[in-house]
C-alpha cells in the first residue's frame, strides 16, 4: 500500500501523501463511498483522476475518517464534520491530505521547466532573491504551492496570487518558509513546511505559531 509519507511537523496537525500505483480497481476496495462521491466518479472521464479521487479515500482512512466525514461548500471548500481543517490535492501520480486543528492549505505539484515562463504571472517581491538564482524551477515550485496552498485555505473569490500573496526569502534545502496574505482589511501570516519527492514539490500552510 503506497502511503507514501506521513508528516507532524506540528503537533496539531498531520500530512499524509499517496503515490497512486494501484489499479482502479485495486482502490475501489476496502473503502465505502457515500452516494455524493459515487456520483463525482461516474462524471470522471481520466482513469488517473478516477485513481486520485479513490486514492484520497484511502488517505481519509489513514486519518481515521470515512468519506461520509468529509463534505464541501457551495465554492468546493472541503470541510470534516468534526469541525476539524482539512484541505486536499491532487497532482498526476501523487495524491495529499492535511488535517490540522488550524485552518491549512496544501498543495502538490510537479516540478516542470515551463514554470519559468509563466512566473511573471504570479510573482511580484519574490523576483529580488530569484534573480539571482540560475534555474529557479525548484524554488518557483515552492513558491506557486505556497500561493495555491495560501488561496485554498482562504477561500475567497478576487484573490490574485501575484498581487496578494507573498513569500519571502527561502533556502530550498531547509524544507521551511514564512509566507503572507494580504487582501482588503486582512493580513495572514504563514508557516509553511515542503518536501520534495521524485520530481514533485509538497507545500503546506498554517497560520503562524498557531
Amino acid at each position: 500500500m503506497p502511503l507514501y509519507k506521513t508528516l507532524n511537523n506540528r503537533s496539531n496537525t498531520a500530512v499524509y501523501i499517496w503515490e497512486i500505483v494501484e489499479s482502479e480497481a485495486w482502490l475501489r476496495t476496502d473503502i465505502e463511498l457515500s452516494q455524493n462521491s459515487m456520483n463525482r466518479l461516474l462524471t470522471m472521464s481520466s482513469e488517473l483522476h478516477r485513481r486520485g479521487f479513490l486514492s484520497i479515500r484511502h488517505l481519509l482512512r489513514e486519518a481515521g475518517y470515512a468519506d461520509n466525514d468529509l463534505y464541501y461548500s457551495e465554492n468546493g471548500k472541503p470541510y470534516l464534520k468534526d469541525g476539524r481543517h482539512i484541505s486536499i490535492t491532487h497532482s498526476f501520480t501523487f495524491t495529499g491530505i492535511v488535517i490540522s486543528d488550524s485552518p491549512t492549505g496544501i498543495d502538490i505539484e510537479k516540478q516542470r521547466d515551463k514554470i519559468q515562463r509563466i512566473a511573471i504571472k504570479f510573482i511580484d517581491h519574490e523576483s529580488q532573491y530569484l534573480n539571482a538564482i540560475e534555474d529557479p524551477t525548484r524554488e518557483l515550485t515552492v513558491i506557486w504551492g505556497a500561493k495555491e496552498s495560501m488561496y485554498k485555505l482562504y477561500g475567497t473569490k478576487g484573490l490574485g496570487f501575484k498581487a496578494h500573496c507573498k513569500v519571502d526569502r527561502f533556502n530550498i534545502d531547509q524544507e521551511t518558509i514564512a509566507c503572507s496574505l494580504h487582501f482588503e482589511e486582512d493580513r495572514l501570516d504563514f508557516d509553511g513546511f515542503f518536501l520534495e519527492m521524485k520530481g514533485f514539490t509538497m507545500v503546506y500552510i498554517l497560520p503562524k505559531d498557531a
